[in-house]
Formats: structure tokens, sequence, C-alpha cells
């Protein structure tokens, strides 16, 4: 059986004018699994990320701190985040995640988030949207075969939380509200570690954050 780790972007810049790009502590979370994997020995075969800017400079950080990158990087748009600014406008509220965010806490954000998701799911938003809940379960599904079938021992990916919930959604046969659910618990950095085949996938640990367990490490754990 090989092995997957599926990493969670470090923090983005939710907030600011350009939300795809690492803040500060995103780069340190990233820098800090990196220099995780090369205490504990572990190697890449192969690296896999989406095609987003805070991907790649989550990797690159990574990778840096382990010492280097292996031979083959590839990218791949399937593991892309879904557009929540879309979604939030397809409500017909376009200035509702500035509005939330203004608020000074990241709860009524969330809260929103959650909202629009179990209606997207259920093909409820009123207006139109570039991609279909379905469509988007469809894209992580061709992600995850993409990554059992294309070779390698032990293979590091970096993507988002929304496909990483669907992975583990579509992995344990779970419905709809589980993806939903888990997507509001990943962290940034995190990381969710998979055994697998050419035909099948299995769970091991989901969401560990074993580079920030230290206390002095905790003001470093976000979800945005």
């Amino acid at each position: 059986m090989a092995e997957l780790y599926l990493v969670r972007h470090g923090q983005a810049s939710l907030g600011a004018e350009n939300y795809d790009e690492l803040s500060a502590c995103g780069r340190t979370q990233s820098r800090w699994l990196g220099e995780y994997c090369a205490q504990a020995g572990l190697t890449f075969d192969r690296v896999v990320t989406g095609t987003m800017r805070r991907h790649a400079q989550t990797a690159d950080a990574l990778l840096t701190a382990m010492g280097g990158a292996p031979a083959e990087i590839v990218q791949d748009a399937d593991l892309n985040e879904y557009d929540f600014h879309a979604l939030f406008s397809a409500l017909g509220e376009s200035g509702l995640v500035p509005g939330l965010l203004a608020e000074g806490s990241m709860k009524p954000f969330y809260k929103g988030l959650k909202q629009v998701l179990q209606l997207w799911s259920e093909d409820k938003l009123p207006g139109r949207v570039p991609e279909t809940w379905r469509q988007f379960h469809a894209r992580c599904e061709h992600a995850r075969l993409a990554i059992q079938r294309g070779g390698g021992k032990r293979i590091l990916v970096v993507s988002s939380g929304g496909p990483i919930a669907v992975f583990t959604q579509q992995v344990l046969q779970a419905p709809a509200a589980a993806a939903i659910a888990l997507n509001m618990q990943i962290r940034n950095s995190s990381v969710s570690q998979y055994v697998f085949n050419d035909s099948a996938m299995s769970l091991v640990t989901f969401n560990t954050l074993p580079h920030v367990e230290q206390a002095e490490r905790r003001e470093h754990v976000t979800y945005g």
C-alpha cells in the first residue's frame, strides 16, 4: 500500500484584497510542517498541488524546510477550492463576505459559509454558480483517482479545505452533509493521512497538526 499525506494550505489572507496569498502565519505554519517532516525522516516520491498561489507557496515553504523538492511536482486544477465568493453572490448578497468579516469575528463568516454550502449541496442557491456541487464533487473524485493511479510510494498533496473534506467523505462513503461538517473543521497546514492502492483508499488520520502541538505554538492554529 502507498501513503498519501494530504495537506491543507497554510493560513491565507482572508479579509484582504487578495485571499490567495499566504499570511506571515501561513508561511510559518508551512515551514514548521516541513521541519517536522524532515525530523520524522519523511521523504516524498511525488508532490501534487492545486494551481492556486497559496498551494504553491505552502508546498515551496514546506519542501524548502525539508531540504528541497523531489524530482516531480505536478499541478492539478481539480485540487482547487470552490469559489466561496461566487457562492455568496449566488444568494444575491455580493457584499455579504466583506460584511461578515468586518464584524471582527470569524464566527459570523463560518456560520454563513456553512449555510451557503448546505444550499449549494442541495442545488437551492437562487443565482448562477461557476460549478454545481455535483461538478465539484466529481472533480475532487477525479483528482483523487489520478493520485491513486499516478505511482509512487509516499505522495504529498497540497490542496484546500473543500477538496480535503470531499476526499474524506468519499473515502468514508459518507453523505454530503459530512463533507460540509468536515470542511468547517479543517485547520491550516493540517495533515490527513491515507493508505491506498490503484482501486482503494483508507483514512488513517484526519486534520492533525503534529508541528503545532507545542503550547507556545497554539496561537498558530487557524482555520482560514
